[in-house]
């Protein structure tokens, strides 16, 4: 997979443990994949397999028990030239620059990314105040607007209430508008709209959608919704147990899974319009204990199409230019 000059962020070969009560829970190992100016990269898989640890990894926010063991992360800056992230203090001056400027990450959960002492409005722009020469004034018209921009009433007196006058739903979209604030060239979106009904999720998306037009902002949107990955993203990655299982474009990975993993979490979504009596395939089996993983492909012990060649960890395989697979029987897969 080539490198286009439009790459905004490589990740090459990062390793992400946890260590806890004296065992290493290897989260995310030897993931490589780069986000592009203007595009979305979708990141799917089941809960567990280091969607949300990989984007705390780039933002530079892991909890005290992680570390980042190998690697790179670099960011592409137009004006600072490549920046090494995984080397730069995690609230280092740079790192703080950055941060909210330009990378931005909407956090899954709204209850704990929003402070419940300060109001929404103080928030917002709070980080506004940081990264840009706005006036007071100003600043609160700013998050007056992002707030309406979100769906939100009367965005005028919700400004100034805190967090626990607020739903759910409404948590969420004060967080995305603090996240937007700057118009940030990266957006790590984790689940952004999981707490939200069906109207609102258009809306939102369709503001992701109108700042990666306009700014050119990449962005990587972690979600399970495949409907959402379909409407929204470019590229794909699978994630399946700390690593990447298959990558492509979206035509690639939806339309041609290659890999058992990926056509198993498509046939185990129902299709809108085929009925009640549709048949749909949970993945059969477990996720295995982080701590005592199954050796080489960690799929292996879930998969119908496992041999003994599977006991080593398959390297990854170029289908074409944009589809990759590591699977050791892809071929035979896609033939099934």
């Amino acid at each position: 997979m080539t490198e286009s000059p439009d790459t905004l962020l490589t990740v090459k070969d990062l390793d992400v443990y946890f260590y806890t009560n004296q065992r290493c829970n290897k989260a995310v190992r030897e993931v490589s994949f780069s986000i592009r100016r203007g595009r979305t990269l979708g990141v799917v898989g089941e809960s567990g397999c280091g969607k949300s640890v990989t984007a705390q990894a780039i933002m530079r926010l892991l909890p005290q028990l992680a570390r980042i063991e190998g690697g790179t992360i670099t960011y592409h800056s137009k004006t600072e030239g490549d920046l090494r992230l995984n080397e730069i203090p995690a609230n280092g001056k740079l790192m703080r620059e950055l941060r909210g400027k330009e990378l931005a990450m909407i956090f899954q959960e709204p209850m704990t990314a929003l402070n419940p002492v300060y109001s929404i409005g103080f928030q917002i722009e709070e980080n506004l105040q940081y990264h840009t020469a706005m006036k007071k004034q100003e600043r609160r018209e700013k998050s007056v607007e992002l707030l309406r921009s979100m769906g939100i009433p009367a965005p005028e007196q919700r400004v100034k209430e805190y967090p626990h006058q607020f739903s759910g739903g409404m948590r969420q979209r004060s967080m995305i508008a603090m996240a937007m604030a700057c118009n940030p060239l990266l957006l790590i979106a984790d689940e952004p709209t999981t707490a939200l009904d069906v109207t609102i999720q258009a809306q939102i998306f369709e503001l992701i959608e109108e700042l990666k037009k306009s700014y050119h902002t990449a962005i990587m949107l972690i979600t399970h919704d495949m409907g959402v990955i379909t409407e929204l993203a470019d590229d794909v990655i699978v994630m399946y147990m700390g690593n990447i299982v298959e990558r492509g474009t979206v035509e690639d990975v939806l339309r041609n899974p290659a890999h058992p993993y990926t056509k198993a979490l498509l046939e185990s979504i129902p299709i809108l319009g085929r009925g009640k009596n549709q048949k749909i395939e949970p993945i059969r089996g477990n996720t295995p204990d982080p701590y005592n993983r199954p050796a080489g492909c960690q799929f292996a012990p879930r998969c119908d199409f496992a041999t003994e060649q599977c006991g080593a960890m398959p390297g990854e395989t170029s289908i074409s230019n944009t589809h990759g697979v590591c699977c050791w029987r892809h071929g035979e897969k896609s033939n099934a």
